[in-house]
């Protein structure tokens, strides 16, 4: 079963519309990485290597960081947007449902955190969790494509910097 994919632009900028962009310079990304689930956070990583690739986001404007599970996903996205270096953070992640409401819990911390962590910090903390019923839910999910979620979660990186940084300057 394949997820309909619909890719979402900026809007355009305007005299008082700000729409924020993908335009990349200057923009410096933390990536926090799930261990968990390897063979999709994996190919999440990869999607959203491709994405600073894509967008000429050096690799010295980005560190990737591995956390054992979901779960620790927010506090070290917190203690990323703490030093005060990055533009925006990327958590990727893959919680894959069960059989006992472990699932529901770990999906919701995680969420929680990372909204949270964002709020708290100013900057755009991005949610690249995939919280799926199977594995052939998440494997499409993390193609080797566009619409990887972990490329995905780059863009949205950017584009919510820019926005953000447009308020400011606006």
């Amino acid at each position: 079963m394949s997820s309909r994919y619909t890719k979402v632009s900026p809007v355009e900028s305007g005299e008082n519309i700000l729409g924020g962009s993908l335009e990349a310079v200057g923009i410096r990304l933390g990536i926090v990485v799930s261990r968990f689930n390897s063979h999709i956070t994996d190919k999440l990583l990869e999607g959203a290597r491709k994405a600073l690739k894509n967008y000429n986001i050096a690799e010295t404007d980005t560190v990737t960081v591995w956390v054992p599970g979901a779960f620790e996903l927010p506090i070290v996205a917190k203690k990323i947007a703490s030093s005060g270096k990055y533009s925006a953070i990327v958590c990727l992640g893959a919680v894959i449902k069960g059989d006992t409401s472990h699932f529901d819990f770990v999906c919701t911390a995680a969420m929680e955190g990372i909204l949270q962590v964002g709020l708290d910090s100013g900057i755009p903390v991005i949610f690249g969790v995939l919280t799926c019923d199977s594995d052939e839910q998440a494997e499409d999910r993390c193609k080797n494509d566009e619409s990887n979620k972990g490329f995905e979660a780059v863009e949205t990186a950017i584009w919510t910097a820019n926005v953000l940084l447009s308020i400011d300057s606006h």
